[in-house]
């Protein structure tokens, strides 16, 4: 009875944690292309801010007591660092550049590459359903730290990164600038954006830590579905048939995916059963 009742509570922690990230993430790309349409703030510099803004709320959930920093060797965390960095910054710039729909479409690619770094990298083996129906985790597990514990680490060396990096490729103090002329509007918009970017990369490190990179990014589809058709509200994206029907497959694939897991679970627990 104890062991159904954590089992409970512990898919309402994933349930919950995920309906978050759900919800921050779609918030986040309709803030930022916002910001993008309608102020022009420049890519680089706007993820510095969401970084920036990410570690001074886990410096503050720190100082509550919400989780203990431990010590992590620099050079450990470099690659994430760098890697994360490069995430943010690509993703930004492809939807700055792009509409909502070829943005999300980009996005989507992830989860293939994922199973194949998994596979090759990690030796981790999926059936042929689940490959059909398609290393932050890996990171967490290696260094034994929790989301809050990694991603209070290398929040501030992303940012050091893109510090060094925003004078090469955007005005500092010109107009257009992080530093230039920006409306009260702006600002405030811009300081928003920072701070659902850093419930957003808390949810995802969490979800990841909590669960795996495949299983994000299969609810990632869903989240696709959702903000293409926010897109198409919000900024009048074009909605083609052959869209509507890409997000009915996506929708029958995540729902494939989910029932063929769970089911490969629940075999793997009748084998324990049964082992005398």
């Amino acid at each position: 009875m104890a062991a159904l009742a954590d089992r409970v509570r512990g898919s309402g922690r994933i349930a919950a944690g995920l309906l978050l990230n759900l919800l921050v993430s779609i918030c986040i790309v309709f803030l930022n292309k916002w910001i993008y349409v309608h102020y022009g703030f420049p890519n680089m510099s706007l993820t510095l801010v969401h970084f920036v803004v990410t570690w001074l709320g886990l410096y503050v959930c720190q100082k509550l007591d919400m989780f203990a920093p431990k010590s992590l060797p620099p050079s450990k965390l470099l690659l994430l660092a760098l890697s994360f960095c490069g995430f943010v910054v690509f993703t930004n710039l492809s939807l700055q550049n792009n509409t909502i729909g070829t943005y999300q479409l980009a996005k989507a690619m992830t989860t293939p590459v994922i199973i194949v770094i998994q596979t090759f990298c990690y030796k981790k083996t999926f059936s042929t359903k689940l490959q059909l129906t398609l290393w932050v985790g890996a990171k967490q597990h290696e260094l034994q730290v929790n989301s809050m514990q990694l991603l209070y680490y290398q929040a501030p060396m992303s940012s050091a990164m893109l510090l060094v990096a925003v004078p090469f490729f955007e005005p500092v103090f010109a107009e257009g600038g992080i530093f230039g002329p920006w409306s009260v509007s702006a600002l405030l918009m811009v300081l928003l954006s920072g701070v659902i970017a850093f419930m957003v990369n808390l949810s995802i490190y969490w979800i990841i830590g909590n669960t795996s990179p495949v299983t994000y990014n299969m609810f990632g589809h869903f989240k696709f579905c959702i903000t293409l058709f926010g897109g198409y509200v919000l900024f009048k994206d074009p909605l083609s048939i052959n869209q509507g029907l890409g997000m009915l497959c996506t929708l029958f694939g995540i729902l494939a995916y989910t029932h063929f897991k769970l089911s490969e679970q629940e075999g793997s627990k009748s084998k324990l059963v049964q082992r005398p």
